[in-house]
């Protein structure tokens, strides 16, 4: 389905297939496949739809991973400029917000796209139980093409949940805990959370235009 994004990459021409952008498309896929498919997701098989029904699911995940790329395009083009520059924000954000995390993590030497490219490349699809991103998603397109924007402020209130154990951990420690963060019995409770001080970063900071400064 959508097989290597080839329409998508018609549409949107100037960013072609990016690893990560699959991640993308797969709780589209799950609701819209929930519309015709009961039960559990690990016993639903695409082989119990009918050829209308695949191409209905094919044409509404097309158009709503189009929406959600609409406002960050150049988050998927080469070198991945827009990703490069959040990165950089969520690290002066944190700096602003929380500075003995942010030095710390600069005095291990652990840089910022070693562990958030990845949050920004895949939404945190691959650090959220998937139970919860369908909340995650609602808040995400409800952003529409101030997402970007955003986003910093999820992340930085997504990394310092963590705050008090991320400062005392060493580069080693540090990195191996930012790839498998602890979120797998994390519940609505724990991402209501996330996005509450998020909301709150956001129209403290966002509109400051000297939000960043020392």
């Amino acid at each position: 389905m959508i097989s290597k994004h080839i329409p998508r990459a018609i549409r949107h021409p100037a960013s072609g297939y990016v690893q990560g952008i699959n991640d993308l498309v797969t709780p589209f896929f799950v609701v819209f496949l929930s519309e015709y498919l009961e039960g559990a997701i690990d016993n639903w098989s695409v082989s119990d739809l009918s050829s209308e029904q695949i191409s209905n699911v094919e044409a509404d995940c097309y158009w709503c991973l189009s929406k959600l790329l609409d406002g960050m395009q150049d988050h998927y083009t080469f070198a991945q400029p827009g990703i490069q520059r959040l990165v950089f924000r969520l690290k002066e954000l944190v700096r602003r917000i929380d500075e003995p995390v942010s030095r710390h993590v600069e005095d291990q030497g652990l840089e910022f796209l070693q562990f958030a490219f990845r949050w920004f490349n895949c939404l945190l699809i691959r650090e959220i139980p998937f139970h919860l991103i369908t909340r995650l998603w609602d808040t995400y397109l409800a952003e529409g093409d101030a997402l970007p924007d955003f986003l910093v402020y999820i992340f930085a209130s997504f990394l310092l949940t963590w705050s008090d154990k991320l400062k005392k951990l060493d580069f080693q420690e540090l990195v191996i805990f930012l790839q498998h963060l602890p979120t797998q019995t994390w519940t609505h409770q724990e991402l209501e959370m996330v996005l509450s001080k998020a909301f709150i970063w956001h129209s403290m900071f966002n509109n400051s235009p000297s939000h960043l400064a020392s």
